[in-house]
C-alpha cells in the first residue's frame, strides 16, 4: 500500500466543482489584483479567526516580515522565538535588522517554553514571537502576561494553527498581530503562496495594507517604504472556497491523531513511542502529526532515521520538522550559539517523525502504518 505525506489531488476532487466555478469567475471578470475576493476573503477570515481585521499578503513569511516592519523593530532591536520552527520565523526577524533571541521548548508539546522567556527579555527587546507548531497553540495566558508586564510586543506564528483554540479562542487574536500561510500543505491552503496578517489594532491594519503595496496610502503616494506583497485575486477566491470546509478537515485530522494514538496506545504505554500531547485547554488542529523516537530500538545511532527508511520501503511517506534547529544552522554561526545550548531543541530534530495526518486519509491507510511501525519496533498495537 502506498500512503502519501499529503495528497492534495483527493481534496480538489471532492471539492473541484465548486473551485473551479470560482476560478472561472475571476477569469470572466478579469480583475486579478486585490479585487472582490481579497477584500471577502479577508472579511470572512477575520471572522473565523475573531479579529477585527484581516489582510491577505503574499505569503506566512511576508505576513511575520510585514508585522515586524509594522511596528518599527529595527536594528539594535531583539525579537525572543523559538530555535525550533521553519527559518522563516527568523528570517523575518533578521530582514527587518532586528536579532532574534532563542528559548528552548517544551518536550511534550515543542512549543516555547513560556516558563524561560521572561530571563532572556532585555531593555532591546520589542517582541515575542510565540510560534503555534504543528497545530497546537502556545501558553498565551503566560506569553501575553510577560509581554504585559516588560511592555513588549506579540506577533503571533499561526502558520501551521489556523483553527487551533487556547482555551476556546482561536489562535491570531491573542497578540498585535497574527500571521499566517496558506501554502498547499497547510490545513488551510491555496493553489500556490498565500498569507495572512490579524490584528485589533484598525492603526497596525491600515498599516499593513500599505506595506503591502510599497508603501502607498493612495494610487502613487508613497508614505513609507514597502513591497509588493499582495494575495493574488485567483488565491483568495479559492481559499473562499476552502475556509467553508476547514472546520470540518481540522476534525478529520484529529480524528485520525486521535486513531493514531490509539492505535499507538501500548508502543506509548511501554515506552517505545511518544505520541503527541494535546494539553487541557486547547484544540490542536494537528497539520503536522509528529511521533518521538524515544525507545530503546529507536534510540540507538540514527534509528528514527532507520525506522523512517523502513517506512519508506513499506510505501509510506514520513517527514522530519525539523531536522537541524536554528541556532545551529550555518545561517547563524555569526549570533554565537552551540550545540547544548538548547537541548530540548536539539532532542526533538533526533527524534521526531512526521506521520500523514491529512483529512482524507483512509483509515485503512493509518492502521497500515501504524502496523509497520510496530513491527519495526518488535511490538504489538
Amino acid at each position: 500500500m502506498k500512503v502519501p505525506l499529503v495528497d492534495l489531488l483527493r481534496q480538489y476532487k471532492r471539492l473541484q466543482n465548486e473551485i473551479d466555478s470560482a476560478i472561472k469567475a475571476v477569469l470572466e471578470k478579469s480583475a486579478f489584483i486585490l479585487g472582490e475576493n481579497v477584500a471577502k476573503f479577508e472579511e470572512e477570515a477575520a471572522a473565523y479567526c475573531g479579529t477585527k481585521y484581516a489582510v491577505g499578503v503574499a505569503n506566512g513569511t511576508d505576513a511575520l516580515e510585514l508585522a515586524i516592519k509594522a511596528m518599527g523593530i529595527c536594528e539594535g532591536n531583539e525579537v525572543v522565538t523559538t530555535p525550533f520552527t521553519f527559518i522563516a520565523t527568523t528570517e523575518a526577524i533578521c530582514l527587518n535588522g532586528a536579532k532574534p533571541v532563542f528559548v528552548d521548548i517544551e518536550p511534550e508539546t515543542f512549543n516555547i517554553d513560556a516558563t524561560r522567556i521572561e530571563k532572556v527579555i532585555t531593555s532591546r527587546t520589542k517582541a515575542i514571537i510565540p510560534v503555534h507548531l504543528f497545530g497546537q497553540a502556545c501558553d498565551m495566558d503566560a506569553v501575553m502576561d510577560i509581554a504585559k508586564r516588560r511592555n513588549v510586543r506579540v506577533i503571533e506564528d499561526c502558520a501551521q494553527a489556523i483553527g487551533a483554540e487556547f482555551k476556546s479562542k482561536r489562535v491570531g487574536g491573542f497578540g498585535d498581530f497574527g500571521c499566517f500561510s496558506f501554502f498547499p500543505s497547510k490545513n488551510l491552503g491555496c493553489f500556490g503562496d498565500g498569507g495572512m496578517v490579524t490584528t485589533n489594532d484598525k492603526a497596525l491594519a491600515d498599516r499593513i495594507r500599505m506595506l503591502r503595496v510599497h508603501g502607498q496610502a493612495d494610487r502613487y503616494r508613497h508614505e513609507i517604504e514597502g513591497r509588493n506583497s499582495r494575495l493574488d485575486e485567483l488565491q483568495a477566491a479559492i481559499l473562499r472556497v476552502k475556509l467553508r470546509y476547514l472546520d470540518g478537515w481540522n476534525d478529520s485530522r484529529r480524528k485520525n491523531a486521535c486513531l493514531y494514538n490509539k492505535l499507538f496506545e501500548n508502543l506509548s504505554r511501554t515506552g517505545k513511542l511518544t505520541i503527541p500531547v494535546e494539553k487541557k485547554d486547547l484544540k490542536h488542529v494537528y497539520n503536522i502529526y509528529s511521533i518521538r523516537a524515544t525507545g530503546k530500538v529507536l534510540s540507538e545511532a540514527k534509528g528514527r532515521d532507520k525506522l523512517r527508511e523502513s517506512l519508506t520501503a513499506k510505501g509510506i511517506a514520513t517527514a522530519v520538522y525539523y531536522p537541524i534547529p536554528l541556532h545551529l544552522q550555518a545561517v547563524y554561526n555569526s549570533l554565537g550559539w552551540n550545540r547544548g545550548d538548547f537541548p530540548e531543541s536539539e532532542r526533538a530534530c533526533e527524534e521526531v517523525l512526521a506521520l500523514p495526518v491529512f483529512p482524507e486519509l483512509g483509515e485503512d491507510e493509518i492502521k497500515y502504518a501504524a502496523e509497520c511501525i510496530s513491527e519495526f519496533l518488535g511490538g504489538k498495537n
